[in-house]
């Protein structure tokens, strides 16, 4: 299938490669930054434009894969291509696309990516949609070649997903972050903690998270709980995060 990238960040990188591996032929990339669609494009043997002008008219699918208030400016270049355009967003409404193009679809990938960590699609749920029963047949054909995991959503229940998903991912990364901050302005280095955070992590891979809850919070442990509280004094950005998430978890179980 001859398709054209239209983005080159973590997500566009990521999707790329795994597409060139199954075969497809990417003919460009475009990006903003030459300089980082001639980085992408190289990867996989494209291309490299900076100019929407410059698009490819004649291919068979365009990913979108830029930051979503860019989408509908993107899309609006590719008014008059006759191939399927889709984006990859967590939260935008496919009719951003089907306003402006007359194939649309959506091509979700549910995971988080960095340029520089290999991942592999086999198992990242895929989620597609598209305004039309034969190019949601294409999108697929295309999905299943990289992932085991192909969801067909609509936009509601993929916008509640990536709701999810930002609880589940975003937010405990930040944690992480500010576990390292408390860590550091007391000597200590983030890597003690690690091998508590992969055991965390772990257990919900077959277990739901409520029922493997542990911490003071859960055991009702005030004591503990005030101690840590008073720690906190003097961050009271920190010791309101703290307080908002030990009342969360009291009333999960409940």
């Amino acid at each position: 299938m001859k398709i054209v990238l239209l983005g080159s960040g973590n997500v566009a990188t990521h999707l790329a490669k795994a597409l060139k591996s199954k075969g497809e032929d990417l003919v460009q990339v475009y990006s903003q930054n030459l300089d980082n669609a001639v980085s992408l494009a190289q990867l996989i043997g494209a291309r490299a434009i900076d100019d929407l002008t410059d698009v490819e008219q004649h291919a068979a699918l365009y990913i979108i894969s830029v930051k979503d208030d860019a989408i509908g400016t993107v899309a609006a270049s590719l008014k008059n291509v006759s191939g399927l355009v889709v984006h990859t967003s967590g939260t935008t409404d496919i009719n951003v696309l089907a306003s402006q193009v007359k194939k649309a679809g959506v091509f979700y990938p549910l995971q988080t990516f960095s340029k520089s960590k290999d991942v592999s699609f086999d198992n990242i749920p895929l989620c597609i949609e598209a305004n039309e029963s034969d190019q949601l047949t294409v999108l697929n054909g295309l999905a299943t070649k990289l992932s085991n995991q192909v969801y067909e959503l609509d936009g509601e229940k993929r916008k509640v997903l990536h709701l999810a998903a930002v609880f589940a991912c975003n937010f405990p990364n930040h944690l992480y972050a500010l576990a390292n901050k408390i860590l550091n302005q007391n000597g200590l280095d983030f890597e003690i903690i690690r091998p508590l955070i992969a055991e965390t992590a772990d257990k919900v891979m077959g277990n739901l998270p409520e029922n493997v809850q542990t911490g003071p919070a859960v055991r009702g442990d005030e004591s503990t709980l005030n101690k840590h509280l008073s720690m906190l004094n003097d961050m009271p950005e920190l010791h309101n995060i703290y307080q908002i998430l030990s009342n969360s978890i009291k009333l999960m179980q409940k």
